[in-house]
């Protein structure tokens, strides 16, 4: 089985996203670059900027990011996530499969040809990502599934990209996640333009 990672970008304070889920100036540092992240087979990875530029990363971070999409099998989402983005219209960022965490079904006719799965419990969600992923990275989404993910003690590795802003409010990387979990001091510590990538495992 490949390792699970929990991912996401983070403020200083601790959050994903703000009440109304805008990540604000969050994700700025995937285009303040000039080194572009490009998918296994030369394909350029999704243009989110606008410009068709897509994403462009400083050196310092490119090289981080590219290896760890290129290991990446399967992604892990909540209902909430797949619905801001449409589940990335069938063509999520990396990987070749997604999970999705919902009590409700995939929207009748919606991309038939992606291979999204929809399951209703955070333990089914992770054995069928994993059978999916081979030996693969299972890359599960930070927030509440995530949170719920890492308190069922499925969560092999934390990454987070810490952005130098405070939100204040809104919602937490960890979600709403019960008592202490321990990690390991970080095994990875890359200090790009605009954000510092972080890497712990999971104590057990």
């Amino acid at each position: 089985m490949g390792t699970v990672i929990m991912h996401n970008v983070m403020s200083v304070d601790g959050f994903i996203a703000d009440k109304n889920d805008d990540v604000g100036p969050l994700h700025d540092w995937y285009f303040n670059g000039d080194d572009p992240i490009i998918q296994r087979g030369g394909e350029q990875q999704f243009d989110h900027s606008g410009d068709g530029g897509g994403f462009k990363v400083s050196s310092a971070s490119a090289d981080y990011v590219r290896s760890t999409w290129a290991t990446i099998g399967t992604i892990v989402m909540g209902r909430n996530l797949f619905d801001l983005v449409n589940g990335w219209e069938g063509r999520p960022p990396a990987g070749d499969h997604v999970v999705v965490v919902s009590h409700r079904p995939k929207p009748e006719g919606w991309h038939p040809e992606a291979s999204y799965h929809f399951v209703d419990d955070v333990t089914a969600a992770i054995d069928k990502a994993q059978e999916l992923a081979g030996d693969r990275t299972v890359a599960v989404n930070a927030g509440e599934v995530g949170g719920q993910i890492l308190a069922a003690g499925l969560v092999d590795e934390v990454a987070i990209d810490v952005v130098p802003v405070v939100f204040g409010s809104g919602k937490r990387y960890f979600g709403s996640i019960d008592g202490q979990h321990l990690l390991d001091d970080p095994h990875l510590v890359i200090q790009g333009e605009g954000v510092l990538h972080l890497r712990f495992k999971v104590r057990r």
